[in-house]
């Protein structure tokens, strides 16, 4: 009960710093490189988006984020660690005027992570093993006093840039030591095959508009094209087929709302060759046509 207490009084301290930095906007980077913040004053539909390998906390509020047929609901008791670039979709649960939704993402330094997973105890009893690239962790006091640290830094500016470094270490080291620690060992361990599929999808993530050749990818990975379709599917819930569609078809979307593209040219852009084929999987994956929602989107 004292834990409890005590989570929900630094979240709550967190959560008047993000409503402060956050007034009038509903995402905001702050002065502390990879540490941002979100707000929602209502609960949202579903919207398709990328999530880098980051930890997020909601400190009020709910949301939800769905990777393939999994969904993970959090609020300020969970937190949420990516440790791969997924297409997923994200929905926020609770929010109103008086009570919006406010979240934090710090994105993850996989090198950092790195070398800590080096000083990091290999058999840790509260550890699940999880083969996919999204799982969710229990909100500790230790954490979430690391992490008001490194918010409060932000109105430390002459501190920022000795401090914040070792924060994010001391983050990241309660991450390696909990429950969820020996996902993101899998991820960034060298040689193993969730870091050969990180790989494989910084590549993909680079050349989303190219002929995509699974024997190709899986022989950048030395893997077999078996093993390669199996592990990549076990992390991102989906082909490495369907991944590239995804990618594309989020990067066209991108050029007709901010670019101002029409739909056959953006379809083009991002390598489609059937402007047909690509109304229909865009239809597909956002729910309407391009020209609708795109039109949707302005309203």
């Amino acid at each position: 009960m004292l834990n409890d207490d005590f989570i929900a009084s630094i979240s709550n301290e967190l959560a008047n710093s993000v409503a402060m930095h956050t007034e009038g906007v509903e995402w905001t980077e702050t002065a502390v490189d990879g540490l941002e913040f979100y707000r929602q004053s209502s609960p949202t539909s579903q919207s398709v988006c990328i999530v880098e390998p980051s930890i997020a906390l909601v400190v009020q509020g709910a949301k939800s984020m769905t990777l393939g047929e999994q969904t993970f609901k959090y609020d300020p008791t969970r937190f949420l660690i990516t440790s791969l670039d997924l297409p997923a979709k994200m929905q926020v649960l609770e929010a109103s005027e008086e009570q919006p939704y406010l979240g934090i993402v710090l994105k993850l330094d996989l090198a950092v992570m790195s070398d800590l997973m080096l000083q990091a105890p290999l058999n840790n009893p509260k550890e699940v093993i999880s083969d996919q690239g999204m799982i969710l962790g229990n909100t500790t006091p230790n954490f979430l006093m690391a992490l008001h640290r490194l918010v409060t830094l932000i109105d430390e500016p002459e501190s920022t840039t000795v401090l914040a470094p070792l924060i994010k270490k001391e983050i990241y080291w309660r991450v390696l030591i909990s429950e969820q620690g020996a996902r993101l060992r899998q991820i960034v361990s060298a040689g193993s095959h969730g870091l050969r599929i990180a790989r494989s999808i910084e590549w993909l993530k680079s050349n989303y508009d190219k002929h995509l050749s699974v024997d190709e990818l899986a022989e950048m990975a030395r893997m077999s094209k078996s093993t390669f379709h199996h592990h990549f599917r076990q992390l991102t819930s989906m082909s490495p087929l369907q991944y590239q569609k995804r990618l594309r078809l989020m990067e066209a979307r991108r050029l007709m709302i901010a670019e101002s593209q029409d739909a056959s040219t953006a379809a083009y852009q991002v390598g489609y060759e059937s402007p047909s084929q690509f109304s229909r999987e865009y239809s597909r994956l956002f729910g309407d046509s391009p020209k609708r929602d795109v039109l949707n989107h302005w309203q």
